[in-house]
């Protein structure tokens, strides 16, 4: 049906319900001209009367009566399901598709979904774990999450998570046999749990810097794996070092479990940021979702991919 279809109809109901084409045109907010108009294409469409007029009175002819005892309890049930979706808004509900990289989604599993889930039980949040950098419009997701320096461009970006630092851990047993790294270049003399990205297939190359210097160490040792949260048990287990993130390895550091080397070469970087596209309406659960999860706020971003 089309929209004008639904106008014709709705004009037909307001004058045979009030008899009066005066009465119906001032309920609608339309000119009786207008009315009539709108009554004479609708009766142009079903290819018969469905009024009778005289200057004083209005009155259904039996097409009209036919059609009028419909239309009220369909527009009923019409009313019925627009305002069924008030318990959207209400109490948000729905299924949030995200996009996200692995080290992300540990990260909110850990910290912030479990509460959400407990206040909105009625949204079901969905997450793709991919390290690469997927076109979340184009594959059907809400939202993907990124850190700040790898946003899509024309993003509206929700920071999700403050600034986080890598941490370079070893176990105590390993630093009793190797001596501790004062510089990035001394990890070529050590065994590094290398991690390799899924999609890719590319190793991971350990990041640093410090008063300016940045570099990029592509690292080896025993043992390469696609799953970050093993690297820490494999370096728990005295395997070699592990690069992952500082707030991963809090209780083993406090513990003594791990030691933790090169630490002045790991500054804060861009925390995670969830990101969606500028200009959506977004549905009631979404909108929760994002504010629930901010850490701070909004802004938009049209940067490429850095």
């Amino acid at each position: 049906m089309r929209g004008s279809d639904f106008a014709e109809l709705t004009a037909f109901v307001s004058v045979a319900e009030t008899q009066s084409f005066v009465r119906a045109a001032s309920r609608l907010g339309l000119s009786r001209s207008a009315l009539s108009h709108t009554i004479r294409a609708l009766e142009e469409r079903v290819g018969t009367r469905l009024l009778n007029r005289t200057t004083r009175s209005v009155s259904l002819t039996d097409a009209g009566r036919t059609l009028f005892a419909r239309l009220p309890a369909a527009f009923a049930e019409i009313k019925d399901a627009v305002d069924g979706l008030s318990v959207y808004h209400e109490r948000p509900a729905g299924t949030i598709r995200l996009n996200l990289p692995r080290v992300a989604a540990e990260v909110l599993v850990a910290s912030k979904l479990p509460a959400f889930a407990a206040a909105y039980p009625a949204i079901h949040v969905e997450l793709t774990v991919e390290d690469q950098l997927s076109d979340i419009v184009g594959s059907g997701y809400d939202a993907g999450v990124r850190p700040g320096g790898l946003l899509h461009q024309d993003m509206i970006a929700a920071r999700v998570t403050p600034d986080f630092r890598t941490a370079i851990v070893g176990s105590p047993a390993y630093f009793e046999l190797n001596p501790i790294p004062v510089a990035p270049k001394d990890l070529a003399g050590h065994a590094c749990i290398n991690y390799r990205w899924t999609e890719s297939g590319v190793l991971y190359r350990w990041p640093f810097r410090k008063a300016g210097e940045q570099v990029d160490v592509e690292v080896s040792g025993p043992l390469t794996m696609n799953d970050a949260g093993l690297t820490v048990q494999a370096a728990l287990a005295g395997m070699g070092l592990a690069c992952t993130l500082e707030s991963n390895v809090k209780q083993e550091l406090a513990q003594g479990r791990l030691v933790r080397v090169l630490e002045d070469w790991c500054p804060p970087s861009p925390g995670f940021y969830l990101y969606y596209p500028s200009g959506r309406l977004l549905s009631a659960a979404f909108r929760a979702f994002i504010d629930f999860m901010r850490c701070g706020e909004d802004v938009s971003h049209k940067a490429e991919f850095s």
